[in-house]
């Protein structure tokens, strides 16, 4: 295994990050505690989940579950000093179903000291390493959309700046070591980075966004961040959603699957998406490297990444994503790479 700083802090976080929003929904509890003793025992050291956790689908019935199976491995094996947990604070409401705290849910003083204490009470343990805001409180391109062309803000949208003294606190209290941001842009980092400079307040340390070989948007203005301020990106759906494994080539929907089961991530379901896909398997395959392995590995590749953030739904995948840090894309195939993406570049934001 592989590991990197994260941002400025003292954490040296694993490569991969063992990602988590299956469990409680496709994964048994047994099978969340079998892919934590394996990946540990790999020497990822980084542990990624979330408030809203399970999301696949997303069910109220389900939420904070995820957490739960983490906190009772965590108590069970007694390892908390072994790994680096990070979690997040969900973001205001999308839909009903995506509600917490009774709803009305903000990124404001009340809500962030009540999510972090219900998030602490399910992983039993009494801090995270690293408290990240699953989405911003104002209007932004997330989550597949493609920019902004005038601003939406809600009335009641809480600015950044009392978003980052709630969470300034809980540092402060011993509840987080440190927080990141998610789904975030230039915009909003900057704010982050301007206010904590001025008020003299702990910086955010990492941004968790998709970046992948159909979404590299990330490039175009965060990567300097990433670079200049040692802001981490922890690069999520690096599989591109799982089309970049191949095993939705031809329309083809296996059963069980994550698009089978959580119809609701549509960002992949584009028109740019599957010819681009079918492309870097090709490449994947002419060079003798298994498609997923190759995706991963591109993503492991590239300075400004600091951890890669993989999702199994069994200990299958997870070995095989695992052992993607050992594979290295010869110059043929990141050229081939490269000339995919002038030709078709991003399409799925």
């Amino acid at each position: 295994m592989q590991y990197r700083k994260l941002g400025r802090t003292d954490l040296n976080v694993s490569l991969i990050c063992l990602g988590t929003m299956t469990w409680g929904s496709q994964n048994t509890e047994a099978e969340a505690h079998a892919q934590l003793d394996y990946a540990i025992g790999a020497g990822v050291n980084f542990l990624d989940t979330a408030e809203a956790y399970p999301v696949t689908p997303v069910s109220r019935e389900t939420q904070g579950r995820t957490e739960e199976y983490i906190g009772s491995w965590l108590a069970a094996r007694g390892r908390r000093d072994d790994v680096i947990v990070a979690t997040k604070v969900a973001g205001p409401s999308r839909d009903p179903v995506r509600e917490f705290r009774g709803g009305g849910n903000r990124l404001d003083r009340r809500n962030i000291h009540a999510a972090i204490d219900d998030s602490l009470m399910r992983l039993r343990t009494d801090y995270v390493d690293l408290y990240q805001v699953h989405w911003p409180d104002r209007s932004v391109p997330s989550f597949g959309v493609r920019g902004i062309s005038a601003l939406a803000d809600a009335p009641e949208t809480v600015p950044i700046e009392e978003t980052l003294d709630a969470l300034a606190e809980l540092v402060k209290a011993g509840k987080v070591r440190h927080f990141g941001v998610s789904n975030e842009t230039p915009w909003g980092v900057s704010e982050y980075l301007r206010l904590a400079a001025e008020k003299k307040l702990p910086r955010i340390a990492s941004i968790q966004n998709a970046y992948n070989l159909l979404n590299r948007i990330y490039e175009i203005g965060l990567s300097e961040f990433s670079l200049r301020e040692a802001i981490s990106l922890l690069a999520y759906s690096p599989l591109g959603g799982g089309n970049l494994t191949g095993k939705y080539l031809g329309g083809i929907v296996p059963a069980g699957s994550r698009r089978d089961v959580a119809k609701q991530f549509g960002r992949y379901d584009l028109p740019g998406q599957a010819p681009a896909s079918a492309r870097y398997v090709a490449i994947a395959q002419a060079h003798g490297i298994d498609p997923a392995q190759f995706a991963l590995a591109f993503v492991n590749s590239r300075p400004f990444v600091t951890s890669t953030i993989i999702g199994a739904t069994s200990l299958d995948q997870l070995k095989s994503d695992i052992a993607s840090v050992d594979v290295t894309l010869p110059i043929e195939a990141i050229a081939a790479i490269d000339a995919v993406h002038r030709e078709n570049p991003d399409p799925c934001p």
